[in-house]
């Protein structure tokens, strides 16, 4: 990426000091976004963020304050990537989420051919077998849940083998 190009894309980053309703917030410089894709050398990436990180910004201080709101950021973040995740139509957004999701230690629960566990899935429904090997087993997972870590957040709510009623 060429000096001008990485210079505009930080400058992206840098929010002037005007009204705060009329700059949208969050913005992320392209550098940043392109090394998150392994588009640029590390050298690039880190340029670009030691440049938008020398702002005009007070450095803080961080203590349990600090440290609690930022967990609760964090939970907050997470809770919006799941309510997105659940209206996404695109296989490619849900798979970016998922995976962006993962980096941060929340993975997807999909207990297909597992046991089924009452204490860790919710049973939507249930398929009759006659096959005596997959009673009791997940059939299908209709609901995706998910864990942070090994907290979990939602529990994945699948259908399930059941004996076949004579």
């Amino acid at each position: 990426m060429g000096a001008w190009l990485r210079k505009k894309a930080v400058e992206t980053v840098q929010i002037e000091s005007v009204n705060p309703d009329d700059v949208p917030t969050g913005q992320i410089s392209a550098a940043i976004i392109a090394e998150a894709d392994g588009e640029t050398s590390p050298s690039e990436g880190t340029e670009a963020v030691e440049a938008a990180s020398n702002t005009d910004v007070e450095s803080t201080t961080t203590g349990p304050a600090d440290l609690e709101q930022a967990l609760a950021d964090r939970q907050t973040l997470i809770q919006l990537c799941l309510y997105a995740l659940d209206r996404a139509r695109s296989g490619g957004v849900v798979e970016r989420l998922e995976h962006g999701l993962a980096g941060i230690g929340v993975r997807a629960l999909r207990p297909d051919g597992e046991r089924f566990d009452p204490a860790v899935h919710e049973a939507g429904g249930a398929v009759a077998t006659e096959d005596p090997a997959l009673e009791g087993l997940v059939a299908e997972t209709e609901v995706v849940g998910f864990a942070d870590h090994e907290r979990v957040l939602r529990a994945p709510i699948v259908i399930v083998y059941a004996k076949k009623a004579q």
